[in-house]
C-alpha cells in the first residue's frame, strides 16, 4: 500500500507533467479550480487548486474533504502512484471504476483532453 507521502510525491510528479505539458493538454490543465484528490485506503485527501498549469496542494486533510471541489478524484494510493508512473491507464482505470472523477460538465469537456 502506497504511502501518504508516495502519493503527495506522485501529486507533485503528476503536476510537474502538466507544467510540461503542450497543445490539448496544456489547454485542459490551464484551468483555474479548486481539487481535491481523496485516497480513500489511507482515509485522507489532498486539498488545493489546479492553476496555471499545475496542481498546487494547500492541504491534507484526515478523511473526505470538508467541502466540495469543483475537481474531484478518488482512487486507492497504489492506483495514484501506478498513474503518474504511467503503469495505470487513466481512461480504463476510470471506465471500470478503479478511479472515480467528479466535476461539472464543462470542465469533464475539458479534462477529457489529458486522457
Amino acid at each position: 500500500m502506497a504511502t501518504k507521502e508516495e502519493c503527495r510525491s506522485a501529486l507533485d510528479k503528476l503536476s510537474d507533467n502538466l507544467a510540461q505539458a503542450d497543445g490539448d493538454v496544456r489547454s485542459a490543465a490551464s484551468l483555474d479550480r479548486s481539487l481535491s484528490c481523496r485516497i480513500t485506503d489511507l482515509d485522507i485527501t489532498f486539498v488545493g487548486r489546479l492553476k496555471e498549469g499545475r496542481i498546487e496542494v494547500l492541504d491534507t486533510l484526515e478523511g473526505p474533504p470538508r467541502e466540495k471541489a469543483q475537481i474531484r478524484l478518488a482512487l486507492t494510493g497504489d492506483d495514484l502512484v501506478a498513474m503518474v508512473g504511467g503503469e495505470l491507464n487513466f481512461a480504463k482505470a476510470w471506465a471500470s471504476g478503479r478511479v472515480k472523477l467528479e466535476a461539472g460538465f464543462r470542465d469533464l469537456l475539458q479534462l477529457r483532453k489529458l486522457l
